[in-house]
């Protein structure tokens, strides 16, 4: 059971999302929560919590950390890094020194035999390794005594208008978290947006908004990759030079036959994502009369580039680590490729204020636009912590760039606050 006062420990902290939503639900149970350890090394987000938390014990790197010197706590809290069972990382999971943190969380569960814990961390993680990696994690702390619930949640079922999904990972030695059957709630984007905010003005917004209405870029993504209808490509704003009709229609050709494996069998390579294509390849799907000329014509405005295929090698440091990288094989003729980029421009997407904004990864963040009457703007720092359910006392007084950096590596604080409550009703369910 709990006392009135509830302690916990804060262990990669960020800004401070999970140790936000347990409070809340601690609060709304009768308790006083006291957080007596936050962890953190990301010297702006440190500043984020000194801020916010300026009376409170802060340290750092949490594989230094001496479990003695850690006071007595109910429940512990932990986002630990994520880059490692990502799907935008490379997957190594454990092999990934950031994914063995996780055992830096076992460590101070086992010495310290909290009432309970909640973990979060990204979806990928119950596919990582076939199941392997969840495993493992699920078994190390079932070993300790916990009975150990998991689900995969979305935060735009709790009231935050964003597609977020996380595994939430809690456990107690009373009984098993009951982490189903949510009430839902919704918002969009338009509710969290502030009004009266100046449009910007640049050559690129300018050329952007002379070929698309302000209600036409809503959900769209401005990269040249494939998304068929919700990508605004370069040459669709011809912003490299002009582009023809049936220049337009191969670039599109090329966007979907480049990652085809068949590409990639035909010269004898492993597939890449994203093959270069050799004039004959090309010919067989878009056999136009002027296609050599159309292809240089590209890469000359550097819509396309002419490159060797790569070809994966295997390296091994002195320590006996391996990797593998792509390298140009310049033993096999170059072909066209498209000159792909993300963040290739000043505007990576434009949120609709209908619907809910996708998963935000801190990469996009700085470049996220919203519309204000007839313009474009971009996300300001209070509405990217309103896109996370922080509450509007929340500080992030750091730069623009610090802080959509922070933002898009931390939690939706509204599902913290509502698996935190479960979690609470468990700790205080007597033992059968």
């Amino acid at each position: 059971m709990l006392d009135k006062t509830v302690r916990f420990i804060d262990l990669f902290a960020g800004i401070g999302g999970i140790r936000t939503g347990l409070s809340q639900a601690l609060g709304d149970a009768g308790f006083t929560p006291q957080c007596v350890l936050t962890s953190e090394i990301k010297p702006y987000a440190i500043r984020v919590l000194q801020d916010n938390y300026p009376q409170e014990s802060l340290v750092g790197d949490v594989t230094q950390l001496d479990t003695t010197d850690i006071p007595d706590f109910d429940i512990l809290c932990a986002g630990f890094p994520c880059q490692a069972f990502s799907s935008a990382g490379k997957r190594h999971g454990f092999a990934d020194t950031r994914g063995t943190l996780f055992f830096e969380v076992e460590r101070i569960l086992r010495e310290k035999k909290p009432k309970g814990f909640i973990l979060e961390n990204v979806e990928g993680l119950v596919s990582h390794d076939n199941g392997k990696t969840l495993d493992v994690i699920l078994t190390s702390l079932r070993a300790l005594g916990y009975k150990v619930t998991y689900r995969v949640l979305n935060s735009r079922d709790f009231g935050v208008p964003q597609e977020r999904k996380r595994i939430y990972i809690t456990g107690t030695f009373s009984t098993d978290p009951n982490l189903d059957n949510f009430p839902g709630s919704s918002k969009t984007v338009g509710d969290i947006l502030e009004r009266g905010i100046p449009a910007e003005s640049s050559p690129f917004i300018d050329s952007l908004l002379s070929h698309y209405s302000v209600s036409d870029l809503y959900g769209k993504s401005i990269k040249d990759k494939r998304g068929g209808g919700s990508n605004i490509h370069s040459w669709d704003l011809e912003i490299k030079g002009a582009v023809s009709i049936d220049q337009k229609t191969l670039l599109n050709c090329m966007l979907r036959e480049r990652r085809k494996k068949k590409w990639a069998e035909e010269i004898g390579i492993d597939w890449m994502d994203g093959m270069p294509l050799t004039l004959n390849q090309i010919h067989t799907f878009f056999p136009h009369p002027q296609l050599g000329e159309m292809l240089e014509d590209l890469v000359c405005k550097g819509y396309l580039k002419y490159e060797h295929p790569k070809q994966k090698k295997t390296h091994t440091d002195l320590f006996g680590r391996t990797t593998t990288v792509r390298e140009p094989d310049t033993s096999l003729p170059k072909g066209y490729n498209i000159v792909a980029g993300k963040l290739s421009f000043e505007i990576s997407k434009v949120l609709d204020p209908a619907d809910v904004a996708p998963t935000l990864v801190a990469t996009d963040m700085q470049k996220l636009y919203v519309s204000d009457g007839e313009g474009l703007r971009r996300l300001t720092l209070r509405e990217g912590l309103r896109l996370f359910g922080y509450p509007e006392t929340m500080n992030l007084n750091v730069s623009e760039k610090e802080g959509f950096d922070l933002l898009g590596n931390t939690v939706a604080v509204p599902v913290i606050k509502a698996v935190s409550s479960r979690l609470i009703t468990a700790i205080n369910t007597p033992t059968p």
